[in-house]
């Protein structure tokens, strides 16, 4: 078998292209492989797929897979036509998608990288500008949300995720049956969420959605009561984002009085405060007994940490009465507890009662966007933060929209 034949059948090219000739270039390390079409055979627009005039043509070069250790490159005049309807537009080719300098195996194979490490690290492998391999995964990205199906939706999760900056966000709109990203929207102000009830979604959609859980997070839930029918029998605050309130609360007594102790000389609080945070399931055996002498003695923050762990139960709950008489009982002990943080969270959570409350009809949580968000945060780690802030949309819906991304 001729080179040219070996490569053709590789390329798996059919009429009206085959190979013209095939040059190694061992100094430049490459195989330049140049290809021809039958200048008789008709070029279509790729718009409408018609056969039309050739205008001219065009010369065009892409990467291919490596052969062995040298870097194969495609070389072709590609014609262009003249459509009547869209104009003079490049005819497409059957190896690369338009606009491509790779053909669709190496973009699969590049994917496939993009998949498991970092964009640098891609770039590097492959030997490519990290521009370049950019712009695979934009591709890739696009192609995945054009191929997405219609959402059929019951439940989901809206989270901010912090970017770049501690007060910079991007809004993350995740499908919590499926545990994927549906939509991701720069800042977390109202209308990033009603982006996406109002052009994401049609009105069927969003009646049919069962339970949306999300943080008290104002925005957000006046996009929601303003685009979701029923909104506030489906908005379900989040139990997770009600312990980490709790926790904030817990914090403030801790630092106040680690404060006024060390002014005395008392040094019990030093280094404590990961253990009035940490959920009791979490501690070792020999953690527990250690923190047993602080969390039973009369530090005020032993109180609080006390009605942190005591709000937990409220989630446990199966009906909506019984768990309405055990908040008032719960709230009666927080707002006398003479811990101001403490009576802050506990009048904020009064507040927003009735969508915590919906949890125990729905029992969702953002368990799975907080999933989703450790991958986000592996992504942040692996690019060492994000300078642009379409790139960390774009990585975000690439790893974690279960899209469809190879060109076929």
């Amino acid at each position: 078998m001729r080179d040219h034949e070996l490569y053709a059948t590789i390329l798996g090219l059919t009429a009206p292209w085959t190979v013209e000739r095939v040059e190694l270039d061992v100094p430049g390390g490459a195989v330049h492989v140049w290809l021809q079409r039958d200048a008789d055979a008709p070029a279509e627009c790729p718009e409408c797929h018609t056969a039309q005039t050739i205008y001219d043509h065009r010369e065009r070069e892409w990467r291919h897979l490596d052969t062995c250790q040298l870097q194969t490159r495609l070389h072709a005049r590609v014609p262009r036509v003249d459509c009547p309807t869209h104009g003079v537009l490049q005819s497409p080719v059957p190896w690369a998608t338009p606009g491509s300098k790779f053909t669709l195996l190496f973009e699969r194979l590049a994917i496939d990288w993009l998949r498991e490490a970092a964009v640098a690290a891609v770039a590097r492998q492959l030997k490519l500008g990290w521009e370049a391999v950019w712009g695979i995964e934009r591709r890739a990205v696009v192609r995945g949300l054009a191929r997405r199906e219609p959402l059929a939706l019951r439940y989901v999760g809206v989270d901010e995720k912090s970017f770049q900056r501690r007060h910079d966000y991007v809004t993350v709109v995740s499908d919590l049956v499926e545990s994927r990203v549906l939509f991701v929207a720069d800042d977390r102000k109202q209308e990033s969420l009603e982006a996406f009830w109002a052009l994401g979604l049609t009105e069927a959609q969003r009646t049919a959605i069962e339970g949306i859980a999300m943080d008290m997070w104002a925005p957000y839930i006046q996009a929601t009561r303003a685009r979701v029918p029923e909104a506030d029998t489906k908005i379900v605050f989040d139990r997770f984002h009600c312990a980490k309130h709790l926790n904030e609360g817990v914090d403030r007594v801790r630092r106040a009085e680690h404060r006024d102790l060390r002014a005395d000389g008392d040094t019990r609080l030093t280094g404590t405060k990961y253990a009035w945070l940490r959920h009791p399931d979490h501690f070792t055996r020999k953690a527990w007994r250690a923190f047993t002498t602080l969390r039973t003695s009369t530090l005020k923050v032993a109180r609080a940490w006390a009605l942190k762990e005591a709000a937990a139960n409220l989630w446990e709950y199966r009906y909506v009465g019984a768990a309405r008489s055990f908040f008032r009982r719960w709230y009666f002990w927080a707002t006398h507890s003479r811990l101001k943080p403490m009576i802050e969270k506990a009048r904020m959570l009064k507040t927003h009662l009735p969508n915590i409350l919906t949890y125990l009809t729905h029992r969702i949580t953002n368990a799975t966007a907080e999933g989703l968000n450790s991958t986000i945060q592996w992504i942040r780690y692996t690019a060492r933060g994000y300078r642009n802030r379409e790139n960390f949309k774009t990585a975000i819906y690439f790893h974690c929209g279960k899209l469809d991304l190879y060109p076929h």
